[in-house]
């Protein structure tokens, strides 16, 4: 959209205010959206039904993450940011409740209103609503945001930007959103952006920011102190502006997070057992049932606890980048899946502790079923018939493996399937026709250990094939810098996906993605009815439509054979010192690392 049309708008007459006052009068104003029928939570509500309301302030926790960092602006492409900024140390205009799929409730907007189909949406900003430094944040400020991210913010910004026709002040404390296309889901998306300070960045461009110049936030943690590839602070802001809201009650209650950083996965865990480090996530069940014996658990100084969920899967594993010959020969694809040995690997790495991820929505209610498809999902399908994968229709389930380290039935299989792609062993070598060897590069993060020790087995599985394997293991800067020119083969990927899939599954797998740099989309697939199902699936208007479409799209990205996945993480595992406490109730969507430090508190 272009900037002279935006201020256009801006501008409109007074003839254009009646209009909405005339629209306004078929729409009501309130504390909540959700994504079908109304919210959970009254309008009295008094906390998040998983926070504790008298839950104590104060304490300080610290946790590590891996490599180092070079810019503390995360709107940006530009520079590697500590990733807990983007989510703890901003705002937005709605707030999620993480105990439903998706409903959101005012935070720095006290009430939202759509139109009868929610072809625009409005936010009325609270008064008392403030910057970190005690100015207030004018409908002037959300309109700059949400222009400047979707225009040269980071590119995860930009997709919902190109679907709104107009914005502008309504009134001293509201504005509107007019979308361009219909999509039920961006009301609701329209109420997740980060809203920053315009004059923070008057006569400058947001994208050359220095590593002093972090951008100005609402939220309870404000950046205090830091050094570059070291150590990050977060404090909580004594003059929080929301601090008596309902939506915040018991929530934000550590005075301080310290975010240290460590060369690999390994240092950082040792930091752990010896006290550096105040909790650690674990994602490994075996080594969570061996590796906990250190002296701080004995004593009782460290303990463990695990938290169910009932969210999708989300897809974890080795991406294909099917922008490359031969990945981008589906039967390559499925060699390189039948020749992945799952059963030996999972029972080498985690003691065969831990289920595979079936599919992308796997472990919950939208999750594709691998037989036939039937009803609505099968209809979904037929519209998209002639682009569809093998198997999307019939059903598609991924390779057993008899367990040996040999897995010679799959590796067989493999074998035939790359013959019939034009590949030949040659001297022990495989070659295409023109006599050329495959040899594939699998892009790997620094500090990943686990994920090195099953490439290292799938390493020996593909030369049994003849297919040469390179590993290239890199720092964090160069990682994003060749996964954001999708300059690797294969490459560790992970997706986390929710209970109420939206838009954001265009930048995960959509065409348009595919093409931009720095985009989601690293498997490089451009599939009609992948974009079609995602359409059908945002346009659904009951959720047993949303449930088939989603099924539907499930079963359409499997058959693709874009990912070799691997576990699945069901339970959520924390280790962490004893004086860091938690709620008694566990939202729908798990432990995330939202309620770390969102919602526990830290007691003696």
């Amino acid at each position: 959209m272009a900037s002279d049309r935006f201020r256009r708008f801006i501008q409109k007459s007074a003839a254009l205010a009646l209009i909405f006052m005339g629209t306004s009068a078929f729409a009501e104003p309130k504390h909540g959206i959700a994504m079908y029928g109304d919210p959970v939570l009254p309008p009295d509500f008094v906390s998040l039904p998983y926070a504790n309301p008298d839950a104590p302030k104060g304490g300080r926790i610290v946790t590590g993450n891996n490599g180092g960092f070079d810019s503390l602006n995360p709107f940006v492409r530009k520079g590697k940011v500590p990733w807990q900024l983007r989510f703890f140390a901003y705002e937005s205009l709605m707030g999620r409740n993480r105990d439903e799929p998706f409903a959101l409730y005012g935070l720095l907007a006290e009430t939202i209103e759509t139109g009868p189909n929610r072809e625009w949406v409005e936010f009325t900003l609270r008064p008392e609503a403030k910057f970190w430094d005690g100015s207030p944040v004018t409908v002037e400020d959300v309109i700059w945001s949400y222009e400047t991210l979707g225009t040269v913010g980071h590119p995860r910004y930009h997709g919902f930007w190109k679907k709104i026709d107009t914005i502008e002040q309504t009134a001293e404390r509201s504005v509107r959103m007019t979308f361009a296309v219909e999509d039920r889901e961006l009301a609701l998306i329209a109420g997740l952006r980060p809203i920053l300070k315009k004059s923070q960045w008057d006569g400058m461009d947001i994208n050359d920011s220095t590593l002093e110049q972090v951008p100005m936030g609402t939220s309870p943690y404000m950046v205090s102190d830091f050094e570059a590839n070291r150590y990050v602070v977060l404090s909580r802001n004594p003059d929080y502006w929301g601090k008596d809201l309902a939506f915040r009650r018991g929530t934000h209650n550590f005075d301080e997070l310290r975010i240290e950083f460590f060369g690999d996965s390994g240092v950082l865990t040792e930091a752990f057992k010896a006290g550096e480090i105040s909790f650690l996530r674990e994602f490994n069940a075996e080594k969570w049932a061996t590796n906990y014996d250190f002296p701080r658990a004995q004593s009782g100084d460290v303990v463990k606890s695990e938290f169910l969920h009932q969210k999708p899967s989300g897809m974890t594993g080795l991406v294909m980048n099917t922008r490359r010959a031969p990945l981008d020969d589906i039967r390559v694809r499925e060699a390189l899946l039948q020749a992945f040995n799952f059963e030996f690997i999972n029972d080498t790495i985690t003691g065969g502790r831990q289920p595979r991820i079936t599919s992308y929505f796997s472990n919950s209610v939208l999750g594709m079923e691998h037989d036939t498809a039937k009803g609505r999902v099968a209809e979904f399908l037929s519209d998209h018939a002639g682009a569809l994968p093998e198997g999307a229709l019939e059903g598609y389930s991924l390779p057993v493996s008899d367990g040996t380290a040999r897995n010679r039935a799959n590796i067989r299989k493999a074998a035939d399937l790359l013959t019939d792609a034009g590949f030949s062993i040659d001297e022990g070598v495989l070659k295409n026709e023109a006599g050329e060897p495959l040899v594939l590069n699998i892009t790997l993060r620094q500090g990943d250990t686990e994920t090195q020790s099953v490439v290292d087995i799938y390493k020996e599985s593909l030369d049994r094939l003849g297919i040469g394997l390179k590993i290239e293991v890199l720092d964090g800067p160069q990682y994003t810098e060749r996964t954001n020119s999708y300059d690797f083969d294969l490459a560790w990927f992970r997706r986390s996906l929710s209970l109420s899939p939206g838009n954001e599954q265009f930048l995960y797998w959509g065409s348009e993605a595919a093409d931009q740099e720095g985009a989601r989309n690293w498997m490089g697939v451009k599939s009609p009815a992948i974009d079609g199902l995602i359409t059908a699936m945002l346009t659904s208007e009951s959720q047993e439509d949303f449930v088939a479409a989603t099924k539907a799209l499930d079963r359409t990205l499997m058959a693709g054979r874009y990912v070799i996945p691997f576990w699945n993480y069901a339970v959520g595992r924390i280790a962490h010192v004893k004086e860091m406490r938690y709620p008694d109730k566990t939202p729908i969507y798990g432990e995330g690392f939202w309620m770390t430090p969102e919602t526990w508190w830290y007691e003696e």
